[in-house]
């Protein structure tokens, strides 16, 4: 389902002991896929400079030599300055959680341990033995010009998606009897979302001129089942409402990872699973679940 993108996308992957931006341009069957090694170069300066677009990304291939697939990926931005998600953007997932789908677009953070790369284990703590869940997302990398380094801060809802570069897959995994406990106390539930690999996301970021994402589907399979199936075009609030909301409250910069949401269908994830988020021409992002062993 979905395993390679069907536009042209970047992104990041180990090449010997350094990690380099690579792209792929789809074809009729994925063998058919061509790839390439654009070198070793900065993201964050590239998303600066408005640059990862479709028009870009197409100039730096016609120069780059072509390899193989990739055996191993990298998370497409190395460090985003932020991670931030959205709760209950899709009104089947609030009610399956006993709650309604809030008035206007709220969001929490995740920390930049929780990262992970397409084809990563996601380790759940030795120490936890309550469930843990996954959720299907689409996420969006910020990228605009931005020369003097000032971010972008209240944008209209018409305008803020213009700050998106590029479309991605995320999976919020999250400690869920732990964010219960911590609500229930009136905690901040951070540690149940930002445990340590709890974020993986790519592994391609497909220009957000190559694609419209306001109407993909999304779908999580666990083991090959399917536990999560809807469309983007199912979210309480657009991209443009959840980034304007943000710019609200924080400065948007480059490289700035956004999850959009997740769906309903979210379950539980044991050690030795096997999880895919697939998003309708975006591609697959697969990570196996593995329980961490005791410190000696």
């Amino acid at each position: 389902m979905h395993a390679l993108p069907k536009a042209p996308a970047w992104f990041r992957f180990h090449n010997n002991e350094s990690v380099h931006v690579g792209a792929v341009e789809p074809g009729a069957r994925a063998e058919d896929a061509r790839y390439y090694d654009l070198g070793a170069l900065d993201v964050h300066a590239l998303l600066a400079q408005g640059g990862l677009r479709l028009r870009d990304l197409l100039s730096r291939i016609q120069k780059a030599r072509s390899i193989a697939a990739p055996q191993r990926f990298a998370t497409p931005v190395p460090r985003p300055g932020k991670i931030l998600c959205v709760a209950k953007n899709y009104v089947k997932h609030a009610r399956e959680f006993g709650a309604d789908a809030p008035p206007e677009p709220i969001f929490f953070a995740k920390l930049p341990d929780t990262l992970r790369a397409h084809g990563e284990d996601v380790v759940v703590p030795h120490w936890l033995d309550s469930r843990v869940d996954h959720e299907a997302e689409l996420g969006l990398v910020l990228g605009f010009a931005d020369p003097k380094d000032a971010g972008r801060k209240y944008v209209s809802e018409s305008e803020a998606p213009s700050l998106v570069a590029g479309y991605t897959i995320v999976n919020d995994v999250t400690a869920r009897t732990l964010q219960g406990s911590d609500r229930d106390q009136k905690y901040p539930w951070l540690r149940s979302k930002s445990l340590d690999s709890f974020c993986p996301f790519g592994p391609f970021v497909v220009p957000s001129d190559a694609i419209d994402g306001n109407d993909l589907e999304i779908s999580m399979t666990v083991n090959g089942a399917v536990r999560q199936k809807a469309r983007t075009s199912e979210m309480v609030f657009s991209i443009g409402k959840v980034l304007a909301a943000m710019a609200r409250c924080t400065t948007l910069r480059c490289g700035d990872l956004i999850a959009t949401g997740t769906p309903e269908g979210v379950g539980p994830i044991v050690d030795g699973d096997s999880m895919a988020v697939s998003i309708e021409g975006l591609g697959t992002l697969r990570n196996p679940v593995r329980k961490e062993l005791p410190p000696r």
